[in-house]
């Protein structure tokens, strides 16, 4: 059972997302509805859980987990955790202990996660305009995510800015969002939206702005160096040579990067997702509740889902239609 994880197309599974609450203190227009509907408490792995679960994957190889959400730091008691898996890192079977976030508890968690092992964070950032973070947030304060990303620097975490490209929206702001990055020493990645959930009124076909035009947008303004360099997810990255700051880019629809997946993702409830562009699952949290003393049962699943691992999604807006669009929302499946 030591054997590592390989999936049919002989990439082997060594980073685990996991998703620890559907629940967020924003309300992002291209990730949630405005009145969302979120799980019963009874539903979601348990902190205990949680740990049995990311150990067991740790056990078969996976060397990098990132915690995510909704928003993970909103989940209470959510150091309890971190502070277990502070373990794996001191034996040297897991690599790196990261986070993606929104940084509005930042300031609260800090200098605990730094205590726990944690070096980098991603947060989640898609202006620098007060009114306009209101807006696309709808519940947000500019303000508290700033002084958490101060708190973040102070306690020496390596901050990157996740910025979502939203057609018409922050698009007059890519120099000044890069700018600002440059000035606080932060490397910043571009995201295209994804097709994932019901989320309201908005129209996803009017937010996308592809990360191409992006990167054109780049060129006409700064010398762009490509980079050969991997971070182990889906980003490409590039430099500008004026600066000389990385700018990565995560192309779903633009480019399929699937090639090199390594990772899979495991919602709040168990459910792991061998790719985050198909629906397919597997049930991780009935063999872990059934066999509480046995882990055997747990192992024999998650190899039996790698399996099934298939070899890229299918998300495209370019015949006007959303093809490949997910039912379930970001914050379940975890950003």
């Amino acid at each position: 059972m030591n054997a590592p994880l390989i999936d049919p197309f002989a990439r082997a599974i060594t980073y685990l997302r996991v998703s620890v609450t559907d629940r967020c203190d924003f309300r992002c227009v291209y990730c949630m509805s405005e009145n969302m509907t979120f799980l019963p408490k009874k539903e979601l792995l348990t902190l205990e859980e949680l740990d049995r679960m990311c150990s067991t994957f740790i056990g078969l190889g996976v060397e990098k987990l990132r915690i995510t959400g909704g928003e993970p730091l909103v989940r209470r008691g959510i150091m309890t955790f971190f502070d277990s898996m502070t373990r794996h890192l001191e034996s040297g079977a897991l690599k790196e202990l990261t986070l993606t976030t929104n940084g509005s508890q930042l300031e609260r968690f800090a200098d605990d996660l730094y205590a726990a092992g944690v070096r980098r964070v991603n947060i989640s950032l898609d202006t620098l305009d007060e009114d306009k973070f209101a807006a696309i947030t709808r519940w947000g304060r500019l303000a508290q995510v700033m002084r958490g990303i101060d708190a973040a620097q102070r306690a020496g975490l390596r901050v990157k800015i996740n910025a979502v490209a939203l057609k018409g929206f922050n698009e007059p702001e890519l120099p000044r969002i890069t700018e600002w990055c440059a000035e606080r020493d932060m490397d910043l990645t571009w995201i295209e939206v994804m097709p994932m959930g019901d989320i309201g009124n908005e129209d996803r076909l009017d937010q996308y702005w592809s990360l191409k035009d992006v990167r054109a947008t780049y060129a006409e303004n700064y010398t762009v160096t490509d980079l050969a360099e991997r971070s182990g997810g889906p980003a490409r990255y590039v430099r500008l040579e004026e600066t000389g700051q990385k700018i990565g880019f995560i192309t779903p629809l633009s480019h399929n990067f699937c090639e090199s997946c390594n990772r899979v993702r495991l919602t709040c409830t168990g459910e792991l997702f061998m790719c985050l562009g198909q629906e397919d699952n597997a049930d991780l949290r009935a063999p872990l509740r059934a066999h509480p003393e046995d882990n055997a049962p747990l192992e024999q699943a998650i190899r039996a889902a790698i399996s099934h691992k298939p070899e890229g999604h299918d998300f495209d807006y370019s015949r006007r239609r959303l093809d490949g669009q997910m039912s379930r929302h970001m914050s379940h499946t975890g950003g």
